[in-house]
């Protein structure tokens, strides 16, 4: 299991990406630096968010976080999983039993990382800030209470 400094920071990464999803349609981060601090998230994407959108992301997985959701884990072939998942961030050494990471029922992706027993123990989110560079934008966040786990 990959030992991610902040087991509260990497859940919410996994709220923000699925909210990304469910908002624009183009997908999860391609790359991610998860920080107890700090956090970033990049995306392909064609433009910077404008400041309303950042606040209705934050609003969005802020509700997520408020609804207490439980953070679970099963297994799954990787068979299975590539018929529902995209694969391309799992290291070759995943194996072929996957572990499935779920969020209540809002998310549910493979992931080797450490997470917090359910999304209330997060705390709040915040977007500390955006930029946009050759189609790639990368959303910096922090949450309330990193050190839970």
């Amino acid at each position: 299991m990959k030992d991610y400094a902040s087991p509260a920071m990497h859940t919410a990464e996994h709220i923000l990406n699925q909210t990304m999803v469910r908002r624009f349609h183009r997908g999860r981060s391609f790359s991610s630096h998860i920080e107890r601090r700090k956090s970033k998230c990049d995306y392909h994407f064609d433009r910077d968010l404008t400041e309303s959108e950042c606040r209705e992301i934050e609003r969005d997985v802020n509700a997520v976080i408020a609804a207490d959701l439980p953070v679970s884990e099963d297994h799954m072939a990787r068979s299975d999983a590539e018929r529902h998942f995209s694969l391309d961030r799992l290291p070759a050494s995943a194996g072929d039993l996957l572990r499935i990471i779920r969020i209540g029922d809002y998310d549910a992706c493979p992931c080797g990382g450490q997470h917090v027993a359910s999304t209330g123990m997060i705390g709040g989110f915040t977007i500390v800030s955006t930029d946009f560079l050759n189609g790639v934008l990368r959303i910096r966040f922090k949450v309330d209470r990193p050190d839970s786990g």
